[in-house]
């Protein structure tokens, strides 16, 4: 792993106490996903809430599948964040 990508994944533990690899593991697993699928991205989503220890409304997890599924995702992550945020 280049300094890059440890200082990269120790921020995100810092910020979110989220373990680097539990990243690198969803990573791999959605490497070859199915993202048109709804069940395979609503199991996606569920998992990184709980990895973030950030509960998630049933409300926000439909938006946020139908976002996905429809491929209507948002191109830049501030738009993206806010997605979440709603």
């Amino acid at each position: 792993m280049s300094d890059f990508q440890k200082n990269m994944f120790d921020q995100i533990q810092k910020k979110s106490s989220i373990n680097p690899e539990e990243i690198l593991k969803v990573a791999n697993s959605v490497q070859n996903a199915d993202f048109s699928d709804e069940k395979t991205v609503r199991k996606l989503v569920k998992q990184l809430a709980q990895m973030a220890d950030k509960p998630i409304s049933k409300e926000k997890e439909d938006k946020i599948v139908k976002s996905i599924v429809s491929n209507k995702m948002p191109a830049d992550m501030n738009t993206l964040s806010q997605l979440f945020k709603k």
